[in-house]
């Protein structure tokens, strides 16, 4: 798969490229980060999916991961949260198109054309990660923040023969139940809501897809103001007692949903993943 990569910076003793490719899956040129360790690899790879209103450069430039990420040789990827351009749908509000694509494949008008980001990353993202850097595709781990820590855990259940391992920071653990998924499953997905369940963390939970993974890791800020409205953490505990699923959630007081959190648990996130990854 053709790449353009119109930057690199060094960092750590590893490279930092910015990447640019087409992308079959949403018909439209798509943005990722790379950070790639010094040596020669392979070397396992988490994929970090952002949030509403994010690009690829969010993460990059503010979670500080990748003083961590040299220490453990691991190969760190933040695709773009959408598609882009003039073609593409949008809407004027932040929550729903460019910039929320809710990591799903859109099966309605205006959408389906370009929303497909549940295909772009477990396909064109993937594949364009492993055919030019030195990723080994038998350990990736899949991580990502509120939309994307959504994103994280309903792709990582729902591929399991893909990611080894997964994690969120104040992940939308069940989009069916909240303002911001019902929104956005009602215009992707359609009134349907049966249709919405494979896309919903906690109820994957519930239907034992988090059985492969021996252990799901969860942070969550307690001063979050979307902690009780959007993100309602306990479902998806609830879920996992129920099926038996071995999930771990950390809840810290004064943290709030910003990067400042992130930042704070990273670390902490990429060794989680070192560890199921087997580094």
């Amino acid at each position: 798969m053709s790449i353009d990569i119109p930057a690199t910076h060094r960092v750590f003793g590893g490279a930092l490229s910015y990447v640019r490719h087409a992308s079959a899956a949403t018909g439209t040129p798509m943005r990722f980060t790379v950070f790639v360790p010094h040596g020669t690899g392979p070397f396992p790879a988490l994929i970090f999916l952002a949030g509403l209103t994010c690009t690829e450069e969010n993460f990059t430039t503010k979670a500080g991961a990748y003083r961590a990420a040299a220490d453990a040789r691991l190969i760190i990827v933040a695709p773009d949260t959408s598609p882009r351009g003039e073609e593409v749908a949008d809407d004027p509000a932040y929550d729903l198109g460019k910039g929320a694509g809710f990591y799903l494949d859109a099966t309605q008008a205006p959408w389906a054309p370009h929303f497909r980001m549940e295909s772009y990353v477990v396909r064109d993202l993937l594949s364009a990660v492993t055919a030019n850097f030195p990723a080994n595709p038998a350990r990736v781990g899949i991580t990502g923040h509120s939309m994307g820590g959504h994103g994280a855990l309903t792709l990582a259940m729902k591929h399991p023969h893909l990611f080894k391992s997964v994690s969120a920071f104040a992940p939308i653990v069940a989009p069916m139940n909240c303002p911001w998924g019902e929104k956005a499953f009602s215009a992707y997905l359609g009134a349907d809501r049966a249709s919405w369940a494979a896309h919903d963390a906690a109820a994957l939970v519930a239907a034992g897809k988090a059985a492969p993974f021996a252990d799901i890791l969860i942070d969550q800020g307690l001063a979050d103001s979307f902690y009780e409205s959007q993100l309602k953490t306990q479902l998806i505990e609830e879920a996992a007692a129920k099926a038996g699923a071995h999930l771990t959630v950390r809840r810290h007081e004064g943290y709030d949903h910003s990067y400042f959190f992130i930042s704070t648990f990273i670390a902490d996130h990429i060794a989680f993943h070192a560890r199921q990854l087997g580094i």
